[in-house]
């Protein structure tokens, strides 16, 4: 499903103008972005936790060549699922 067939779906099941919906889906991403480059976590209930963590620098070799080479630190945006989405998405959708 691509953005579009998403906007479409979500304004038909929730008899909102297309127009509507695709503002409120670009605010609510938005406000996400801005939170998460603030530092903040994002947990949405029942769907997971959004969060930044710092990677530490490191060293790692490159196989083919054996050079070892300096990776350094960076922000990186992690999401964890909440236990309902795991159980959910294991099962196939099925309810519990």
């Amino acid at each position: 499903m691509n953005n579009k067939e998403f906007i479409a779906a979500l304004s038909q099941r929730e008899g909102y103008p297309l127009r509507d919906t695709k503002m409120l889906i670009q605010h609510l991403i938005g406000e996400m972005s801005s939170q998460l480059e603030d530092g903040n976590a994002l947990t949405i209930p029942n769907f997971g936790v959004f969060e930044v963590k710092k990677r530490m620098e490191r060293v790692v070799v490159n196989p083919g060549t054996g050079q070892r080479m300096l990776v350094p630190p960076r922000l990186a945006l992690v999401f964890r699922a909440s236990t309902s989405l795991r159980c959910n998405t294991k099962k196939g959708g099925e309810a519990k």
